[in-house]
């Protein structure tokens, strides 16, 4: 899939046609200053390079450079904004297949890249930006800590495109010496286990879930269906900046209790 083709990038020029794209970033990480409802906001991509310096990173993966560079721009959006009584959202488009798996990446540090990205979202959230994960692709593994989970909220598309998981399929029947088939089966049992977004939803992670006609190729209403989405989830978290949004589902019944009672005995 070229550059141009990937939902990350097609999203990020719909959704801001007109930015101003921030300079000094490498070609995989795409940063604009847009406007959402009439304000400033800055919204982020990471898109495939053809030609990365770390092959592979080339399809869209999270790797060193990404990590990184997702951390810089972040960081200085903090900066920028500190003397700001309103802080600009930061929107994170998100279209990320796996983090960057291979030799060179685990000896130079991935796990450090990885963290630098997934700490610079949440010291923008602590700082009073409203972040806004936008999941219009997959969203695997440590390339959706790094890119997007910090979120304030997290939006989806209700589509078969859209995949969130900790790994693969292949993968997960590997270490559970599991057919995939197999794999799928234990799935329809356990939420967590599957790979479908109406399963995922279930988890309370998601502030909505869009139904897109054609996220290949949004139309007018389809833009405005996630402007408006985005925009009410901008003010959600500017009116609760808190992440306990996600604990009111019933799947996630065990996780809250679990937090009331340390509450009640620290």
């Amino acid at each position: 899939m070229s550059q141009t083709q990937s939902r990350g990038a097609l999203w990020l020029n719909k959704l801001a046609p007109d930015a101003t794209a921030v300079a000094g970033l490498c070609p995989s990480v795409q940063a604009v200053d847009g406007t959402l409802a009439g304000e400033a906001a800055r919204f982020i991509a990471v898109v495939p390079d053809a030609g990365n310096h770390f092959p592979r990173a080339a399809r869209g993966e999270v790797g060193l450079l990404e990590g990184w560079t997702l951390a810089k721009v972040i960081s200085e959006t903090i900066a920028q904004d500190a003397s700001k009584a309103i802080k600009r959202p930061i929107i994170a488009v998100i279209d990320v297949p796996s983090q960057a798996y291979g030799r060179r990446e685990e000896a130079f540090g991935i796990h450090q890249a990885l963290a630098g990205a997934a700490a610079a979202y949440a010291n923008a959230r602590l700082a009073g930006h409203p972040v806004i994960g936008l999941i219009v692709g997959k969203a695997m593994s440590g390339a959706f800590l790094a890119h997007g989970y910090q979120a304030n909220r997290l939006i989806a598309f209700n589509d078969a495109g859209v995949m969130i998981h900790a790994m693969g399929k292949e993968s997960a029947a590997r270490i559970t010496l599991r057919s995939v088939a197999d794999l799928e089966k234990l799935a329809s049992t356990i939420p967590p286990m599957a790979y479908d977004i109406e399963n995922y939803k279930t988890l309370g992670l998601l502030s909505s879930l869009l139904d897109i006609s054609n996220p290949d190729a949004p139309q007018a209403d389809d833009l405005t269906l996630v402007n408006r989405a985005l925009e009410k989830a901008v003010e959600e978290a500017r009116q609760d900046p808190t992440l306990k949004s996600r604990l009111g589902a019933e799947n996630r019944r065990s996780s809250a209790l679990v937090r009331e009672r340390m509450r009640a005995n620290w």
